[in-house]
């Protein structure tokens, strides 16, 4: 295993024999293996590499202005907002494989359009060993891998044999601000698949604002430092409560808190009982749509740590 420093200076040579003097797009989302690559990436090609940020319409509470200030002014940035057109394909969707590669075949199509517009002849994906791992293994597909046949751009993937906690080391390397070095993991298709059963808007913002309250809650008590991924998951069943002295029937939600160090395995920490209580509570005041709140216990195996 190389050291850190080793590493980037040999991704450095192979991206520069790789690209050249071409121009490169990079589907960045403000995670960390993206934003390790972004800068990765520059250090070889400079502003040769244009960083394009997809809004899908999947995102958590705040991530679009998050993402565009932190990274505006550090590379060749690109805001690009195509929610309409990833929520028109996904309609009535239901199975989240499927969803998984509708959304690789929507982001692939923004991309080849931006890179038209560049004249970039690559296409720099943050894809770690996870991603490919789970997606050969047919445990699930990865988005970022579900590329279409007859694709033009040429793919390059700089850290595609590494792991989450190596791709940590070599960003602390390149001298990335820790908040993004240790942000929490989202996944690519964002809360698509978080949302069990078919996408609606409202569906969505009950799903966004629940995840919110997780997060905050979380990050108030400073458990966000033990926790590989603390989330919350709209699931498709209603189940029958009681608000205002009335019969309800709304939602269950499930929340999902794990440990792990580079996402192959994880398990459920023991977690303060009143914080649980408390996200609980929040959840099912502050958004009508849910009745329950559950919490999942399953480690990783034998369960995946997003539910789709």
């Amino acid at each position: 295993m190389l050291s850190p420093e080793e590493f980037i200076k040999d991704a450095i040579t192979k991206i520069k024999d790789e690209i050249g003097d071409e121009k490169a797009i990079i589907a960045l989302s403000g995670g960390v293996d993206s934003s390790v690559c972004s800068v990765l990436v520059k250090e070889a090609i400079g502003d040769n590499l244009i960083a394009i940020f997809v809004d899908h319409g999947l995102l958590r509470q705040g991530e679009a202005e998050q993402v565009t200030n932190t990274f505006k002014d550090k590379l060749n940035f690109n805001y690009v907002d195509a929610s309409q057109e990833f929520l028109n394909a996904l309609k009535d969707v239901e199975d989240p494989e499927e969803k998984r590669k509708i959304i690789g075949k929507v982001f692939i199509d923004v991309f080849e359009r931006e890179a038209e517009k560049t004249d970039a002849k690559f296409l720099v994906q943050g894809t770690i060993a996870p991603d490919w791992i789970e997606t050969e293994g047919k445990i699930k597909s990865h988005h970022n891998l579900a590329l279409p046949s007859g694709m033009v751009l040429e793919v390059v993937e700089p850290i595609r044999d590494l792991y989450k906690d190596e791709v940590r080391e070599i960003g602390l390397e390149l001298g990335l601000d820790e908040k993004i070095v240790y942000r929490q993991p989202f996944p690519g298709p964002g809360l698509a698949v978080r949302v069990i059963g078919t996408l609606t808007p409202d569906k969505l913002d009950i799903c966004r604002k629940a995840n919110g309250i997780v997060s905050e809650e979380i990050e108030k008590e400073g458990l966000n430092e033990d926790l590989w991924q603390y989330f919350a998951v709209l699931t498709d069943t209603k189940v029958t409560g009681v608000k205002g002295d009335q019969r309800d029937f709304g939602y269950l939600v499930v929340l999902r808190l794990v440990s792990s160090t580079d996402a192959m395995t994880a398990y459920i920490p023991e977690l303060p009982w009143e914080v649980i209580r408390r996200m609980s509570k929040r959840i099912t005041s502050e958004i009508p749509e849910v009745t329950h709140v559950a919490l999942s216990i399953s480690d990783k195996p034998p369960s995946t740590i997003e539910f789709a």
